[in-house]
């Protein structure tokens, strides 16, 4: 089985992660994107934002010492949230599973929360294999397909 491994990001691994955004079809899956996933100078005003924040916890995926994304844990919203993109390349091998299950070992406050489009099955999924259970529902505008759209939302509790 393929290794995943969590590591501190560098500099090296931000235009892996902006060639992934450009993706529409990862963009449209996973719907709450920036405006412009094309945008260069939009995309490194945002990673220095997260980079310089020390309440962000964050970290490149990566698989056989290729960067296939990027996890981090943030506030919003007075609640402490985890994200995570995985390059659509490698979409279904459990890499999200891996890197989520290593993340939260690093990342031990509790509850922590996560929200998906409805319609992202495979999100859903990894977070419900980590211990997410499902405990709520909103509507969010989401960049990637000029709309509002339902999504739901997952706590991690222990």
């Amino acid at each position: 089985m393929n290794k995943v491994i969590l590591r501190n990001i560098k500099s090296d691994d931000l235009p892996i992660f902006f060639e992934h955004q450009k993706d529409d079809i990862a963009n449209q899956m996973a719907a709450f994107t920036s405006k412009d996933p094309t945008d260069w100078n939009q995309f490194c005003q945002h990673w220095n934002r997260i980079l310089t924040d020390e309440t962000i916890i964050k970290q490149s995926i990566t698989l056989e010492d290729q960067v296939v994304g990027h996890i981090s844990s943030f506030e919003m919203f007075e609640k402490r949230e985890v994200s995570y993109w995985i390059d659509r390349e490698h979409w279904g091998k459990g890499i999200a599973t891996d890197a989520l299950r290593q993340f939260l070992a690093l990342v031990t406050i509790r509850p922590l929360h996560a929200h998906a489009a409805k319609d992202n099955i495979g999100s859903r999924r990894v977070l419900e294999k980590c211990g997410f259970l499902l405990t709520g529902e909103d509507k969010g505008f989401a960049n990637a397909r000029n709309e509002e759209i339902e999504e739901f939302i997952f706590t991690l509790r222990y």
